[in-house]
């Protein structure tokens, strides 16, 4: 990506916010369930990333924990709460952005705030702020079908943290871009969620992706967790231990 990305001050963060499976068992309300019951607990502000075969369960794994679908067995939390519907502070970032094309890229920042009920000054100045951070201040009045693949997404991820959430659920964000607007994407999000304190959960398909940015790995459907030795370390790409964690992962799909 050409763009220069800025950081404006921000709000103080926020705490991340716990998730955890207690023996959950993923499925649908029709009765179609995966196999297997899931134990995981996702740390404050930690990254995990989420790997394994089509059809396994990692979008209905973050539905799950968005609340918007209820798991056939076992229980959800959220600091130790039951996760019974859908909260604000958990927010949803999926492969196709999924923008309002009837609103401006400004006007889809501010959604979440407007939802909150924040005064019209106010979403607007927070909304230019995230447009200044992702490198898009200038395409604040555009539509979304004016803006690239790449662009979209990054008024996705502003939209998405606009809203300050405790815990991103993130749906193969960058799965239908190019392997160099990956890349930037990738560096984008590292850089952005430095400093929101913010859990994610991040589904993929691609293994250096997790690799890359997880704190630790879930491979699904076992539900096993690796540790990731070099976090968001583009440096450490080809130390013994990120290329032994890759070749693990691979054996596991």
């Amino acid at each position: 990506m050409s763009a220069t990305v800025t950081s404006p001050p921000a709000a103080p963060p926020l705490a991340g916010a716990e998730l955890a499976l207690d023996g959950v068992r993923l499925g649908h309300p029709d009765g179609s369930a995966l196999p297997g019951r899931l134990v995981l607990r996702v740390a404050p502000g930690e990254v995990l990333t989420v790997v394994g075969p089509s059809g396994c369960g990692k979008t209905t794994l973050l539905r799950t924990l968005a609340g918007l679908l209820p798991p056939l067995a076992g229980g959800v939390t959220q600091d130790g709460a039951p996760v019974r519907g859908p909260g604000a502070d958990r927010a949803l970032v999926f492969q196709h952005d999924a923008l309002l094309p009837w609103r401006s890229v400004r006007a889809n920042v501010e959604l979440p705030l407007a939802i909150r009920g924040v005064d019209r000054a106010a979403r607007r100045r927070d909304a230019e702020e995230w447009l200044e951070r992702v490198g898009l201040a200038g395409h604040a009045a555009r539509w979304p079908h004016q803006l690239s693949g790449g662009q979209r997404q990054r008024v996705q991820l502003a939209r998405a943290l606009a809203g300050r959430p405790r815990a991103v659920l993130m749906d193969e964000p960058f799965g239908a871009l190019d392997a160099h607007t990956r890349t930037g994407m990738q560096d984008l999000l590292t850089r952005i969620l430095d400093g929101t304190g913010a859990t994610v959960v991040f589904v993929t398909h691609d293994v250096d992706e997790a690799v890359h940015l997880g704190d630790r790995i879930a491979l699904l459907p076992s539900g096993r967790i690796l540790d990731v030795p070099h976090p968001r370390d583009r440096a450490a790409r080809d130390a013994p231990a990120t290329a032994a964690l890759r070749r693990r992962v691979l054996d596991s799909l």
